[in-house]
């Protein structure tokens, strides 16, 4: 089976993305983590656009390179060389990369040369690169739309100067798969012929969301590497998304006859890295990455996961990072997802009248709500299961009844008025900012700590009432982690019921703990 190389761009073509700018140590996190998880090279940026830039590049060559090949982008010509050269001659294995189109829009309307000009550029180019670095790429840019005898020559002659890979790139997203994949499969077989040592990559833009799908079928027609970028962000609509490119192979490796070397369990902690450093959310239904990726709210897909998970999940969440499938709770959810989640939260021996007593409460609930929670289940049991024995634990849950929060420059501040039972509870404090302010006075009421380990605000709906919706992830004092969501038309209430819901459920996740010790 092929081993298929895999070049991360994130902190090149990943960064042109407007507002995604990275400082020095920032890019370091993130290529400290893509060496986590395992990418075969890393371009770390376009080192001849600032000394920002450079720095960036060298550092990472010299704290990363010693396993990871490093790269960084270079025109063709000899002041962009030597300042990728300077940069990532650092790392053990570097490798420069120059770039020159090969279109005729490119040849004519960008570069205003002539074929023959811009073939004895590249080759002129590649002639330098290969007396700094024995590892040098040439990518044929706009090739997906280059006459292919021309490319080919391009291409020849390039390989014949000196270059070990050629990239061909679908710079605007131009490219279909088949149209793709032939080209690829005629560019490969006269390489082989040519030099087999070459390694032969291509690079493709999402312009008509055709990334993933060119670059899986370069790879059927013989391509040895991909270029790809975390979460498919990058210029325009972005790149081949990396987590896509690879769980194609993981799952179908049987048909592509292919793999990768990355660690697939730190794909999502890669991509909530890199969406939180560049302050760019992950669309809640994105591939494998996204919130919604391993989360089922359909009566018909929970009933079937419950029975068998293989109904409708293809690719395990452990498989890429994610702690579990989530089955969400709405007034679509049916009844088999409903006892699945009261089993979760200790409370399986019930007659089939109790049973549906608490289902139609909770599609009353659901219709109102939107998404319920273990805790709101908590409620729904002891407030219809009258019996002995099961009336303890839900006067140890909290509700958010007032609150009032103080922004300003200096000391934002923050006022909670929480209900316990027959008992309230008050707390004002400050805080670094209004949030901050007001989960600090959340813990200092109820007196249970969770660390914040990360906090999303959406907008779910338009207009003068729209409503935002807050996610959080914190971790209890006993190392468990907690997801919990909240929707409002104020975002700081959305927030501090977020938080109260996780304390919440932190408490019925102790409840049902106790109860299984009991049982014991």
């Amino acid at each position: 089976m092929r081993k298929i190389m895999v070049l991360d761009t994130t902190l090149r073509d990943g960064e042109q993305v407007p507002g995604a700018k990275l400082n020095l140590y920032e890019k370091l996190e993130i290529a400290t983590q893509l060496k986590k998880l395992n990418v075969d090279i890393i371009e770390a940026g376009f080192p001849a656009s600032s000394a920002g830039d450079f720095k960036a590049v060298a550092e990472i060559a010299k704290k990363v390179g010693d396993e990871v090949m490093i790269t960084a982008l270079a025109r063709a010509v000899k002041n962009d060389i030597d300042a990728v050269y300077h940069s990532v001659k650092h790392a053990r294995r570097p490798l420069i990369h120059i770039v020159l189109g090969t279109s005729d829009v490119h040849v004519e309307k960008k570069l205003r040369k002539t074929r023959e000009q811009i073939l004895e550029q590249g080759v002129e180019a590649v002639k330098y690169a290969k007396s700094l670095c024995p590892y040098v790429q040439y990518s044929t840019e706009d090739a997906s739309r280059s006459d292919f005898d021309y490319l080919w020559q391009t291409i020849e002659a390039v390989v014949k100067a000196g270059a070990t890979m050629i990239n061909i790139p679908d710079t605007v997203g131009y490219a279909v798969p088949e149209e793709f994949g032939e080209l690829i499969r005629k560019i490969n077989e006269r390489l082989k012929n040519l030099n087999p040592d070459v390694i032969l990559s291509v690079h493709c833009h999402n312009d008509t969301g055709l990334a993933t799908a060119n670059t899986l079928a370069a790879i059927k027609n013989g391509a040895d590497k991909v270029e790809c970028t975390i979460n498919g962000i990058g210029e325009r609509a972005g790149n081949a998304a990396l987590e896509e490119v690879v769980m194609g192979l993981f799952l179908r490796k049987d048909y592509y006859q292919a793999t990768t070397g990355i660690v697939t369990t730190e794909i999502k902690k890669t991509s909530r890295l890199v969406s939180a450093l560049m302050g760019l959310d992950v669309q809640v239904n994105k591939a494998i990455v996204g919130d919604n990726a391993f989360a089922h709210s359909s009566g018909i897909h929970q009933d079937g996961l419950l029975k068998s998970r293989d109904a409708y999940e293809v690719i395990h969440p452990e498989d890429v990072g994610v702690e579990d499938m989530e089955i969400i709770l709405t007034a679509r959810s049916g009844r088999h997802a409903v006892k699945n989640a009261l089993a979760k939260v200790g409370f399986t021996n019930y007659t089939d009248e109790e049973f549906e007593k608490i289902f139609a409460r909770f599609l009353d609930l659901a219709d109102a709500k939107k998404e319920v929670y273990n805790h709101d289940l908590y409620h729904i049991i002891q407030s219809t299961v009258k019996r002995n024995g099961h009336g303890a634990g839900v006067n140890d849950l909290y509700e958010l009844v007032d609150m009032q929060v103080i922004v300003n420059n200096n000391f934002p501040s923050a006022s909670v008025k929480i209900r316990k039972g027959d008992e309230m509870l008050a707390s004002s404090n400050m805080g670094d900012g209004a949030v901050d302010a007001l989960y600090t006075a959340i813990k200092e009421a109820t007196g249970i700590h969770l660390d914040l380990l990360e906090y999303k605000l959406n907008s779910i709906s338009r207009g003068k009432e729209a409503l935002g919706r807050v996610s959080i992830k914190v971790r209890h004092d006993n190392g468990k982690i907690y997801s919990s969501k909240a929707v409002d038309t104020d975002i700081l209430k959305a927030s501090a019921l977020a938080y109260v819901n996780a304390v919440n459920m932190a408490i019925v996740d102790d409840i049902v703990s106790k109860q299984e010790e009991e049982v014991v």
